[in-house]
C-alpha cells in the first residue's frame, strides 16, 4: 500500500496541479488569508477596475470545507486522473488545452446574466466528470451504495442529487454544457465531417515542452511508444526535446479521445 506522498507523486501533472491549487485556495480562505470575494468572478470589476486575476482565481475555489468540497476534490482525483492517465496518456498538451478550452467556454457563458456564477471551479470539475462519462460510458458506478448505474448517466444523476440536496443547479449545468461542446467539437463533429476545428494550438505544445510537463521521452521509448524518436529525430518544440509532449505523435495528435463512438449495452 502506497503512502500519501507516493500517491500524490504518482498523480499526472495537470490534474495534480489543479487539485492542489483548489485545496490551497480553500485552505487560505478558511484561514482568512484571502476572502472569497477577492477571487470571485465579477465581470464589472474585471472590466472597470482591471482585476484580471479574477478570470483565473475563481476556478480554484470549490467552496468552504464541507462534504461537498470533499466530493468535488475526490472527483478531480478520480475522474480527472483517469482521463489524464487513460485517453490523454502522454498527451499532456491535449489535456491542458482541454482544461483551457473548458475554462474559456465557462467564462464566455458566465457573461450571460442567466448563467453567471461567482465561482466556476465546480463547473470545471463537472466538465471533467462529463467527459469521463463519455469516455467510459459502460462502467458500472455505485452511487453512494444506493443504486448502480452506467457511467454515461452519472453526470445527470449527480446533478439531480445536487438539486435534491438544495445545491445550485447552474454550476453543474454549465459544466455539462462546456463538456459536451468540447466532446462535440473533438469527437462527434470530426466523426461526421472528418474535420477537427479544435486542434491543440502550437503554443500549448511549446508551453508543455518548455516547462517539461508530462512523461519524459525516455519513458516513452521504454514503453515502446510511437514517435519517441532516435538521435536523428527532429528537434522537439522548446529546444530541449526532453519531453514527449514536444515530439511524440500521441501528444500532438489533436484528437480528444482514442475511442470513436459508444453504444450502451447490458
Amino acid at each position: 500500500m502506497s503512502s500519501p506522498g507516493e500517491y500524490y507523486n504518482s498523480l499526472p501533472p495537470i490534474t495534480k496541479a489543479y487539485g492542489t491549487l483548489c485545496l490551497l485556495t480553500t485552505t487560505a480562505s478558511q484561514l482568512g488569508l484571502v476572502g472569497p470575494a477577492y477571487i470571485a468572478l465579477f465581470p464589472e470589476l474585471v472590466l472597470k477596475q482591471f482585476q484580471v486575476w479574477r478570470l483565473i482565481t475563481n476556478f480554484f475555489f470549490l467552496g468552504g470545507f464541507s462534504i461537498n468540497f470533499g466530493i468535488r476534490l475526490l472527483m478531480i482525483a478520480r475522474y480527472g486522473v483517469q482521463l489524464e492517465k487513460g485517453p490523454f496518456e502522454r498527451r499532456t498538451a491535449d489535456f491542458l488545452w482541454m482544461m483551457i478550452f473548458g475554462s474559456l467556454t465557462l467564462l464566455v457563458l458566465s457573461v450571460i446574466p442567466f448563467f453567471w456564477t461567482p465561482f466556476l471551479g465546480v463547473s470545471l470539475v463537472f466538465m471533467l466528470l462529463y467527459l469521463w462519462s463519455r469516455e467510459f460510458p459502460n462502467a458500472n458506478i455505485s452511487l453512494y451504495g444506493l443504486v448502480t448505474l452506467k457511467a454515461f448517466y452519472l453526470p445527470w444523476a449527480m446533478l439531480a442529487l445536487d438539486v435534491i440536496f438544495g445545491s445550485k443547479i447552474m454550476p453543474d449545468l454549465l459544466g455539462i454544457i462546456a463538456g459536451h461542446l468540447y466532446y462535440f467539437l473533438t469527437v462527434l463533429h470530426p466523426l461526421a465531417t472528418g474535420k477537427n476545428y479544435l486542434k491543440t494550438p502550437k503554443w500549448v505544445n511549446k508551453l508543455v515542452a518548455r516547462w517539461r510537463i508530462g512523461a519524459p521521452v525516455a519513458s516513452v521509448r521504454q514503453a515502446g511508444g510511437v514517435g519517441a524518436g532516435g538521435p536523428g529525430a527532429g528537434g522537439g518544440v522548446g529546444g530541449g526535446g526532453a519531453y514527449s509532449s514536444a515530439r511524440a505523435p500521441p501528444e500532438s495528435s489533436n484528437t480528444a479521445f482514442r475511442g470513436r463512438s459508444y453504444r450502451l449495452t447490458d
